[in-house]
């Protein structure tokens, strides 16, 4: 689970493409937890840890933060990631 949160990361930050954050935060875990779950588990810990320290540190303050856990509880159960895709976004991702 842990490679699956970190290649979404890795993605998000080559594609640099605006208005695709909640997109990457959903396909990581949902990746993650389709390992089963240990991935579902490492998912939302890495989730809660980065939105802990993003939302104290970025200053995009409580909303962006309730939006992008909402992001990781729709992919780490199950939810298809697509649904936060933004239009033109690359296929490669």
């Amino acid at each position: 689970g842990t490679w699956d949160m970190y290649r979404a990361y890795r993605d998000m930050r080559e594609a640099n493409y605006r208005g695709a954050d909640k997109y990457f935060h959903a396909r990581g875990n949902y990746d993650a937890a389709r390992r089963g779950p240990g991935g579902a588990w490492a998912a939302r810990v890495i989730s809660d840890a980065r939105e802990g320290w993003q939302s104290s540190v970025s200053g995009r303050g409580a909303e962006d933060t309730r939006a992008d856990q909402e992001a990781n509880r729709w992919g780490r159960s199950g939810g298809n990631p697509n649904r936060y895709r933004p239009k033109g976004l690359p296929s490669k991702y």
